[in-house]
């Protein structure tokens, strides 16, 4: 499948309750900006949908329409509370892949492994798939399944952090921030790339050669809030040089 020259095509389907049940992800705390800014650094979020009872999320429906988000509304199908979000998630993905060529790239946001059958098969018909969930909350099983996978913090952990999630420190106490070192895996992804790239890269190649080095691999664990904060370091440390493409796309070419 030909790839558009402004990156990734990226659709994006939610598993809303899996995300924030047993993981500490409150419907009134839950930011889907953090995620988008993730995938919008690999290309264009073309499709956003999320899925569950939204009665019970009422909190965090606020936050999903500001960035765009389709919420499909998914009631208890069963006494047990069972509903069929997962199963209305895996007919929309398949009908949109088969409907939809220019999309190129799935993202599931679920630690769900119910969802590797449709993960395999959107890769066999082409497709890059993208998980993204919580480490402590996902099955390795979907990990594998998947062709990436994007690690998302649960509240507990981003206490302190001055995300919102927790109470920020007033800017007088605040000790002064160390610079963040570039990791050496990030390093080596650049040397490797570009010492064979014939043009400019897209970051989001940078992004999967270092998780394929590390699968564990996230920016934020080492200081840069964004990935493309990341780039920035390294552009200043003269170990590549960002460009801007006609239509806003950024590209990374050797210094």
């Amino acid at each position: 499948m030909k790839r558009d020259s402004d990156g990734q095509r990226i659709a994006l389907f939610v598993d809303f309750e899996n995300l924030v049940t047993r993981t500490g992800l409150s419907a009134e705390q839950f930011d889907v900006g953090p995620a988008l800014d993730t995938l919008l650094d690999k290309g264009k979020v073309l499709f956003r949908r999320a899925y569950c009872d939204w009665t019970r999320f009422a909190p965090a429906t606020r936050n999903l329409h500001e960035h765009g988000v389709e919420l499909i509304d998914v009631p208890p199908s069963t006494r047990a509370g069972k509903n069929g979000a997962d199963v209305r998630l895996v007919i929309d993905a398949l009908e949109l892949a088969y409907l939809r060529e220019h999309i190129d790239t799935f993202v599931i946001a679920s630690g769900d492994s119910d969802f590797c059958p449709l993960a395999y098969k959107l890769r066999e018909v082409g497709r890059t798939v993208i998980g993204m969930g919580v480490r402590e909350a996902t099955s390795p099983l979907f990990v594998k399944a998947c062709d990436e996978f994007i690690y998302l913090r649960p509240a507990s952990q981003r206490r302190g952090r001055g995300d919102g999630a927790g109470p920020r420190e007033k800017e007088k106490d605040r000790p002064p921030a160390k610079p963040a070192a570039v990791p050496e895996v990030a390093r080596e992804a650049v040397s490797a790339l570009l010492a064979r790239a014939t043009g400019p890269v897209n970051p989001s190649a940078i992004k999967e050669f270092i998780v394929r080095k590390e699968p564990d691999f996230d920016e934020r664990d080492h200081g840069f809030s964004t990935f493309k904060k990341l780039l920035e370091a390294m552009e200043k440390e003269g170990l590549l040089k960002r460009e801007q493409g006609a239509k806003g796309q950024w590209y990374v070419v050797a210094p």
